[in-house]
Parts: structure tokens; C-alpha cells; sequence
């Protein structure tokens, strides 16, 4: 079985190999006169203001800006579950109204509960 080995590598290689006359592959080279245009930065977003707004108007709005990436936390500390979000109200936002940011950026919206106050 041994003797098989390099027979099967060798035709495995040789299987492999371009045949004769085929030309080598090449990469074209880049050329200083592309017609691509070069990566732009990303588009920005201005984060809208949230503040006193319950969660729900919260979230509506920040995605009407087309920012989706929403974090939210209990703003009392305990970490309970933003579940019925009308229920809640925007006391804070990460980041701050009025910044750029791409649309990928995490939002973070903190609330309290109505009955926290």
C-alpha cells in the first residue's frame, strides 16, 4: 500500500498543473487610472433627541433617522426588561442628540419606568 502513495501524489500533481500551452495565471495589476472611485466615508446620521420621549416613540424615531442598532437599559440600575415599552419614559441617550454618527453606531436609550419617579 505503501508503494501507492507516491504514484496517487504524483498524478494528483499532475492532474493539477495547467496542461501545455496553457499560459501561467496572472493577476492583472492595478493601474493609477482606475475607473472605480475610491472608498468614501460613511454616511452620517444625527442622532435625534429622545428625552422625555417614552420607549416606544424613542425607538420609533431613532429608526425613522435610520439608526437601528438600539441598545436599551433600565435606568434605575436593577436591569429589568424594557417589555411593554410605553411604559417607560427616556431619561438619557448614547450618544448625545445632535452628534454624526455612522448607521451602524450602537444607540444606547436608557429609561425609567412612569411609576419610578
Amino acid at each position: 500500500m505503501w508503494k501507492l502513495v507516491p504514484v496517487v501524489l504524483l498524478v494528483f500533481v499532475a492532474a493539477c498543473a495547467p496542461g501545455p500551452g496553457t499560459p501561467p495565471a496572472t493577476t492583472p495589476a492595478s493601474t493609477a487610472s482606475s475607473t472605480t472611485a475610491p472608498a468614501t466615508t460613511a454616511e452620517l446620521i444625527t442622532v435625534p433627541d429622545v428625552s422625555g420621549l417614552n420607549h416606544q416613540d424613542a425607538q420609533n424615531r431613532m429608526q425613522a433617522a435610520g439608526l437601528y442598532n438600539l441598545r436599551e437599559v433600565d435606568g434605575t440600575g436593577q436591569g429589568r426588561a424594557l417589555v411593554l415599552d410605553r411604559n417607560w419614559v427616556q431619561v438619557a441617550q448614547d450618544p448625545p442628540a445632535g452628534s454624526k454618527v455612522p448607521k451602524d453606531t450602537v444607540i444606547t436609550l436608557t429609561a425609567i419606568k412612569y411609576t419610578d419617579r
